[in-house]
């Protein structure tokens, strides 16, 4: 099998890898969700014994509703929002004694018990479809939304009713709205009280958006079908924040119960949840940002008056992050957050006290167990290594965690409960994800580590060895993969290679990482007989605060200067590159980077392939753009500046667009009209529309054929030969 037939089928080799891991409070045992085998889309809900050492299947959606699904429209916008592409069970919660475990499958409601053996999944006598379940913490009853109304079902009796319904059109109760779960992190709308007698639930109302119109021509039959998008400089959607006692008593919902905030000066609500005090009374605690994103302020509220006060707020000149994570409390009620020391890193904070060294790049809060928080970092001089923290609130300890037989540089996820951590480790030396399970990881005898096997399949392709580096004066993070059969030093010593660069380049994400499955799409390129060079310029995360906010009110000039200087100095490194022969590929906004790189330095980049590429900044979305490049009505030059529109003129390069029809993140119109532009400019390109593609290509036949169309179009433009590849 191909590498890109392979690659598709295997949804980029995460089928069959464990994920989505919950533990009980003793940390004796773990659920968690994985697939039968690395070409199975349909996930099975899995149980850990410790004690015993025994995995088993809780749930499999082949044997209780079959593995075609019928999902409702809210569930498919959750799972583009999510970026899953796998099926089956794709999420589950637990109660809080870990005894019952819920999950949909096809908008059917389904619970199954976590203590004792041969349990069998059975459904709960729900509202379908049912959306997004979650049992509350005592196990009684299930939170769902259905057709935009919350709804709660009893365990024991079966007995359902709304809590909260849509009060006029466009509103719903309990999702997330699709800027929060697009671009600010936040995917639930829904927080079950720790007594289990009231939901904070969120109302959306997205009445004042505007409603754009998704059509694919492939199928004329189904019609647009419109959606509400907020674009830059537009309304977004009001969200407001209800207390809903969810005890019964009365024929109809409940009095929501108001928590009310200057929305007006914070609109996105970005997160929630709550908190105990030291009397045990449940409290509500929400953050809420500006739409200039410069403040950020949690607050705390009395779920009975919904009286709201203000707990900290951060505030910075450019925008205030918001951080995975937090805000959360230790055990002994103190507050963590992640923040910034005056005109300095974020650090982690418990209850005001900076924790850990300075120095170190704080990516987020993974969990908070008693007083100990589980943290997600990188070190100063290493950017592409992610590792795992440990910092004690209680006695101030701060110290990476060290796993028994893994040593190395690595990208390290973790969670921690009940004293037992699962870390997910990849590394540059193995294909794939290793999953650990350490019980009483925080004793003096620590316990043995329990592997959770990976069913993923491994890459038919030659091992990644990538070559590492920081480039030019500023650093850039770099990695140059090369053909497995090509010898630099040997016998091909004196061949120079053409050039693939293959950036992401822009916030949010990065590509250079101490990980083999990153680069394993330019190991394939790499075969084919390019030099494939990945960059994080400016605006990246994993470096520092100034390096993120270097692109603010320019998106387009740093991020390319900076692709422009490592490769450069990749060139002047190794002698293997021909500059004479650049390609560029990229995706969202990769797309946008390597389209930019043709049009503004043709003498630098020879051919590109732009992947749903960011055109024009006016049509995104409020929250990101806005954190960029301010509000279109005030910023209009930053917004032009960064644009491609008015570049069009001078396309004297290769350009290849492909776009989803389907694509409601960024929709086709980009594409659409650079290309309008193009053509009116008499500039000859290439356009690729995927009809009933998203943002995410996943059938399996569309995303080879990506592949092999990608790299034809790249040898025809730069002129490479078939033999340029090894046999």
């Amino acid at each position: 099998m191909s590498f890109p037939r392979q690659e598709a089928r295997t949804r980029r080799f995460t089928l069959g890898v464990p994920r989505s891991f919950a533990l009980s409070p003793d940390g004796r045992k773990v659920a968690f969700l994985r697939s039968r085998h690395g070409t199975d889309g349909a996930a099975c809900l899995w149980l850990l014994d410790l004690d015993t050492g025994r995995e088993r299947v809780l749930a499999d959606p082949h044997t209780i509703g079959g593995a075609e699904e019928d999902l409702p429209p809210e569930e498919r916008a959750r799972r583009e929002r999510l970026r899953v592409s796998s099926g089956g069970i794709v999420a589950y919660s637990t109660d809080e004694a870990f005894t019952r475990a819920v999950f949909a499958l096809s908008g059917r409601l389904y619970c199954v018990d976590l203590v004792g053996d041969g349990a069998e999944p059975f459904e709960l006598p729900a509202a379908a479809p049912a959306v997004d379940p979650r049992i509350c913490p005592r196990g009684e009853s299930v939170a769902y939304v259905c057709r935009g109304a919350l709804r709660v079902v009893s365990v024991g009796s079966g007995a359902d009713r709304a809590v909260a319904e849509p009060d006029g059109p466009g509103t719903t109760w309990g999702l997330a709205d699709f800027i929060a779960a697009e671009e600010m992190g936040r995917h639930r709308g829904m927080w079950w009280s720790p007594d289990s007698s009231a939901l904070l639930a969120a109302r959306v109302d997205e009445s004042m958006v505007a409603r754009w119109h998704i059509s694919d021509p492939g199928t004329p039959e189904a019609g647009a079908q419109p959606m509400a998008y907020p674009a830059a400089g537009t309304d977004n959607a009001d969200v407001r924040l209800a207390v809903l006692d969810v005890r019964g008593g009365g024929d109809g919902p409940p009095e929501p119960q108001w928590l009310e905030w200057d929305r007006g000066a914070l609109p996105y609500l970005a997160t929630a949840g709550w908190t105990t005090g030291p009397d045990g009374t449940p409290t509500a605690v929400f953050s809420a940002q500006s739409r200039d994103q410069r403040t950020l302020t949690v607050f705390s509220a009395d779920p009975a008056t919904g009286l709201t006060g203000p707990v900290r707020t951060e505030t910075d000149p450019v925008w205030v992050e918001i951080m995975p994570g937090v805000p959360d409390f230790t055990a002994s009620g103190e507050p963590v957050w992640i923040g910034r020391e005056e005109g300095g890193e974020r650090r982690l904070f418990v209850g005001g006290r900076p924790m850990g060294p300075p120095g170190l790049y704080v990516r987020g809060v993974s969990d908070v167990d008693g007083d100990r928080i589980l943290c997600s970092v990188s070190p100063a001089d290493r950017p592409g290594a992610v590792e795992l923290w440990l910092m004690d609130a209680s006695d101030g300890f701060a110290g990476p965690v060290e796993l028994p037989g893994s040593e190395g540089s690595a990208v390290d996820a973790g969670r921690m409960r009940g004293g037992t951590l699962v870390v997910q480790r990849r590394s540059l030396d193995a294909f794939g994800v290793r999953t650990l399970v350490v019980a009483d990881a925080w004793s003096q005898t620590r316990g043995t580590a329990t592997e959770i096997a990976s069913h993923a399949e491994e890459p038919e392709l030659p091992a990644p060895r990538p070559r590492l580096w920081r480039a030019g004066e500023r650093r850039i993070p770099s990695a140059l993969v090369l053909p497995s059969w090509f010898d630099p030093e040997g016998a091909h010593a004196g061949r120079r290679l053409p050039v693939l660069v293959d950036p992401y380049g822009g916030p949010h994400a990065q590509r250079v990482l101490e990980a083999r499955g990153a680069y394993l799409t330019s190991q394939w390129f790499a075969e084919q007989g390019f030099a494939v060079l990945v960059a994080d310029g400016r605006g990246t995360p994993g470096i520092g605060v100034e390096w993120e906010q270097a692109v603010h009110t320019d998106l387009a000039e740093p991020v390319l200067e900076d692709q422009v200087a490592a490769l450069r100095d990749a060139a002047e490194r190794y002698g293997c590159l021909d500059l004479d022969r650049v390609g560029i590929r990229g995706w969202s906004f990769g797309g946008y980077l390597s389209a930019l790189a043709v049009l503004r330095r043709p003498d630098v980049f020879h051919a590109a392939v732009a992947g749903a590429p960011v055109i024009d900044w006016r049509l995104y979305d409020t929250h990101y753009t806005e954190r960029y490049l301010g509000l279109p009505q005030e910023r209009a030059e930053d917004y032009r500046r960064s644009s491609l529109l008015d570049d069009a003129p001078g396309l004297k390069r290769p350009l290849m667009l492909v776009h989803g029809l389907a694509d409601d993140n960024v929709v086709f119109a980009h594409s659409q009209r650079l290309s309008s532009a193009l053509l009116a400019a008499g500039r000859p390109h290439t356009v690729l529309p995927l009809s009933g593609v998203t943002h995410m290509p996943t059938d399996e036949t569309v995303a080879e054929n990506l592949l092999l169309l990608q790299v034809e179009f790249l040898r025809s433009s730069l002129g490479i030969g078939d033999g340029a590849a090894a046999d």
